[in-house]
């Protein structure tokens, strides 16, 4: 009997020590001017929420409730810490019934492109910027497993560590184009890596088209 109850303990344990590592806390909540709106959850690049706050800050004006995670934690379980940051973002009291976007920036980009596409059931669209590719080389058939409208950015002279290149993006986009998938990139002549605002390589008529290029995309998604 004792043994019994000691390995039940150990298992309960277990099981609230995986949970606590894929519940990562928002980081903050910015709400639309007319306090209700669909949920997107945003995840930021290497540099953190505060880096690419305003790109967030841009898409909540836009009528979203938008839920910042730093990209920095949301490695954990395989993907289960976006997963559950999606269904937390559902259950917000200011946001409309139904699925949330994942948007992503650099390295919160390769997380959302990575683990966000095999979920129709949580994400209505998966919007990217320049995102780490890196994880491509290991998935060959990766374009196969996109379930979910993707749009993503890049800019064509991205050399960032390597990170981001514009001919990984392009492979990606071929694969998906045979495929069928719903696979959408945009790419930036010049363009460097962080071209957002506020960021190190802002560029403001890329951006500009990327954030108008995100808007029809969200509206698409949610039937807006």
């Amino acid at each position: 009997m004792a043994n019994s109850f000691f390995r039940l303990l150990f298992f309960v344990t277990a099981v609230i020590a995986l949970a606590s590592a894929w519940s990562v806390q928002a980081q903050e909540v910015f709400n639309p001017p007319q306090s209700k709106g669909h949920p997107v959850v945003f995840i930021s690049g290497m540099g953190g929420p505060r880096h690419d706050k305003a790109l967030a800050q841009d898409i909540a004006s836009l009528g979203y409730v938008v839920v910042v995670y730093d990209g920095r934690k949301m490695d954990e379980g395989r993907g289960q810490a976006i997963r559950a940051a999606l269904e937390s973002a559902q259950q917000l009291p200011n946001v409309l019934p139904g699925k949330a976007a994942l948007v992503g920036v650099s390295l919160g980009g390769g997380f959302a492109l990575a683990y966000g596409v095999r979920w129709p059931d949580l994400v209505a669209v998966d919007i990217v910027w320049y995102p780490a590719t890196g994880f491509l080389s290991k998935l060959p058939t990766f374009a196969s497993r996109i379930r979910v409208p993707v749009l993503m950015f890049a800019g064509e002279s991205d050399n960032f560590q390597d990170c981001c290149l514009i001919t990984t993006a392009r492979s990606l986009a071929s694969d998906a184009a045979f495929l069928k998938a719903p696979f959408e990139l945009v790419t930036y002549p010049g363009a460097q890596h962080d071209f957002i605002r506020g960021g190190s390589n802002y560029n403001p008529n890329d951006y500009n088209d990327t954030l108008a290029r995100a808007t029809a995309k969200l509206k698409s998604a949610f039937g807006d």
